[in-house]
């Protein structure tokens, strides 16, 4: 890991941080107020005169459910001219690996631009051409590193230095909470699309922390930033803690429950199990033709804390095994505080690999890339157990902590 630039930054250099409000702690009643609502309240002020470009989703709206695009095109008070659609698309019509390219949105009538694989000056020449003077970022994420729009955030501030754009974060809660970082941290040589820069697998961060870690630590040259809070958001309360709707992210991250496990079983997308997309359960169901009830009673006699692992079988409809029966275990997490999404991931792997003699990688290693490095793929293959797997990030682990505590804004 880099050693960190900010002592290298000059007020003549420096991205603006802009908090608004300063309160970090929940209110009497537990409300929350998102980044957006705290920004339509002071009626757009952070954008006036500006021509504005919002990169968002499905998950982009009001408390009373309400897309953003739609709330701010119908207000005189802010002239939003572009929309800038992420992996999956604004709309959110486009399955893993897909977007809805460039089309002019139906309800407003407004231009609709496709960043998904696009970075560095050709993402930068997309906001050229939309002729946005701030580019604003408003993406409900789910803590995982492999999780694409926090890279999409990433390269859309890169882009908007490279542009000369100033950039906005509007802040929503990490829906897993923000108590902690856990998992191994990327080596920069297996950097790519799910993971751009060494953070943790579970970074326990905002968007907007994010934004100003990415803006100290690792972009080339800083980009003008401000950042919109929350107020009423504490780091150890769950999404649910809030009664706030929940927007699917992406098609295969249907509930929070889903969230909760997905920095961990998203593993299995680098092997042949399937990792429950084509089910209603995806990444709480885990499996693959030939599995049977060993595997469940392996793990769950593991007595991993906060969660308990029930013989599960069950045909996908699309993705790995389409239309066949498989088996597997599924996930039932008891106590969320206790849980252990990472290393009950890692575990996972461990006993399919004891108890199925079918298990392998994929072809091409894309376990190294959601890790960040071969160290997991190769200590599975040697034997290693799960609690030597999970020693071997330690001393990375707390690197990555004790730069992440610098740009925490929340309690």
């Amino acid at each position: 890991m880099r050693p960190s630039r900010r002592s290298l930054l000059t007020a003549a250099t420096t991205a603006a941080v802009t908090a608004v409000p300063t309160a970090t702690t929940a209110d009497a009643h537990g409300s929350l107020k998102t980044g957006f609502d705290h920004l339509s309240a002071d009626g757009y002020a952070l954008l006036a005169a500006q021509k504005v470009g919002i990169v968002t989703n499905p998950t982009g709206i009001t408390t009373d459910v309400r897309h953003i695009v739609d709330v701010m095109h119908a207000d005189r008070r802010v002239e939003l001219t572009a929309v800038f659609g992420p992996e999956h698309g604004f709309r959110g019509t486009a399955q893993a690996g897909g977007s809805e390219g460039r089309y002019d949105d139906p309800a407003t009538g407004l231009p609709v631009y496709d960043t998904y694989l696009k970075s560095g000056r050709p993402l930068a020449d997309v906001f050229t051409t939309s002729g946005v003077d701030t580019v604003v970022f408003d993406i409900q994420d789910v803590g995982a590193r492999f999780y694409t729009y926090i890279w999409t955030l990433y390269d859309c501030m890169e882009a908007a230095r490279l542009a000369g754009r100033r950039f906005v974060v509007l802040d929503r809660p990490n829906p897993v909470t923000g108590r902690a970082a856990q998992g191994p941290v990327l080596h920069k040589e297996f950097a790519s699309f799910v993971g751009r820069q060494p953070i943790a697998q579970a970074h326990g961060m905002t968007v907007a922390e994010l934004a100003k870690l990415f803006n100290a630590e690792y972009l080339t040259t800083p980009v003008e930033l401000d950042v919109v809070t929350m107020t009423g958001w504490r780091r150890d309360r769950f999404h649910d803690a809030y009664g706030l709707p929940w927007v699917p992210p992406s098609p295969n991250m249907p509930t929070p429950d889903t969230a909760l496990v997905y920095s961990g079983t998203c593993l299995f997308e680098g092997t042949n199990l399937s990792e429950g997309r084509g089910t209603t359960r995806p990444f709480e169901l885990l499996g693959a033709e030939g599995i049977d009830a060993r595997w469940a009673a392996a793990v769950d006699g593991l007595g991993l804390p906060g969660v308990r692992f029930r013989e599960a079988y069950f045909a996908p409809t699309f993705s790995k095994f389409q239309g066949k029966t498989v088996g597997g275990v599924q996930l039932h997490v008891h106590d969320r505080a206790a849980y252990d999404p990472v290393r009950t991931g890692i575990a996972l792997l461990v006993t399919a690999k004891k108890v199925w003699g079918g298990f392998a990688w994929r072809p091409d290693n894309w376990i190294d890339k959601l890790t960040g490095s071969t160290t997991v793929r190769t200590m599975t293959d040697a034997g290693a157990g799960t609690d030597e797997i999970v020693g071997a990030w330690q001393d990375e682990l707390a690197a990555f902590r004790r730069i992440r505590k610098e740009f925490l804004l929340y309690r």
